[in-house]
């Protein structure tokens, strides 16, 4: 063989060689990349994941600002003592916040039939939480939680009252108080329509107005005029239980499913942990 030749053939070979090389290591590299990527890709979905469970915004940051109506006791009120805001609903709140690992932040109190639309414009409050009866007509203009306690509503009147049922309420010339916005308000005037249905800033008020006999009764919370008569109103009476089947839930931003989804969370940790008993059994002496 020709030295030209024997160098053309050596040359041969070793590009031949070559090739293999590069080619095993070539399968090698993008073994181990896919294998990367495939580990990468399971970690990126973990944190994703982990993510979405606190995918929530907050009006301040590391706080759960509430707003509501504190004139509905025994669920939200201000203490006299010292205006501390007080309640079970308060309780839960805080029991809330706990869970999330976020402090409590409470704005003063306003009125019942502006916290629906606060809470839909955003940038106030993230939340509020006091008796608040989950409707169709509330979840169109926001969210609601997941129901954490069953209520239904009541009628109260005086004890020495002649009129106490819905039929001898429901005739003119009847004066029937109602806190403005609530489910009673709504009740009252589909039931008794009749009667002149009378919407107030709050429930002390509807109930102070039967007792003084500017009003003939009050439709409002069964729980409430309950709590109500027992601590304060004693010459009231519930002369009529109102079956609407009625379920509270917090109310939270539609901008903010992910803030929903996680008290939804912490609601289902208190129920399991006998949280929302202890709490029951505090403000209402027994559970619910």
């Amino acid at each position: 063989m020709k030295k030209n030749a024997f160098i053309k053939v050596f040359g041969c070979l070793m590009a031949c060689t070559l090739a293999v090389v590069l080619a095993a290591c070539g399968s090698a590299n993008n073994q181990s990349a896919n294998q990367s990527s495939s580990t990468g890709g399971d970690s990126a979905q973990a944190s994703t994941d982990a993510a979405a469970t606190d995918d929530y915004t907050l009006v301040q940051d590391g706080k759960l600002t509430m707003i509501s109506n504190f004139y509905f006791p025994p669920f939200v009120s201000m203490n006299s003592n010292g205006g501390d805001f007080e309640g079970f609903d308060v309780d839960v709140y805080k029991a809330v916040c706990d869970k999330l690992g976020l402090e409590p932040n409470i704005l003063p109190s306003v009125q019942f039939d502006t916290i629906v639309p606060t809470i839909k414009q955003g940038g106030k409050a993230d939340v509020s939480i006091g008796a608040i009866t989950i409707t169709d007509e509330r979840q169109q203009e926001v969210d609601m939680t997941d129901p954490y306690m069953d209520s239904n509503q009541a009628i109260v009147v005086k004890k020495d009252a002649t009129a106490t049922d819905i039929d001898t309420l429901n005739v003119s010339g009847m004066q029937i108080a109602v806190q403005a916005g609530t489910t009673g308000e709504a009740w009252a005037k589909e039931n008794l329509p009749n009667a002149t249905v009378v919407p107030l800033d709050d429930i002390i008020q509807c109930l102070t107005g039967v007792q003084t006999g500017l009003y003939n009764a009050v439709v409002c919370d069964l729980p409430v005029a309950e709590y109500e008569i027992n601590v304060a109103y004693s010459d009231l009476q519930i002369t009529t239980e109102i079956p609407t089947g009625e379920q509270y839930g917090i109310v939270v931003s539609k901008d903010n499913p992910g803030l929903a989804k996680a008290i939804n969370q912490a609601l289902q940790e208190l129920q399991d942990d006998g949280t929302m008993d202890e709490l029951e059994q505090k403000w209402f002496g027994t559970t619910l």
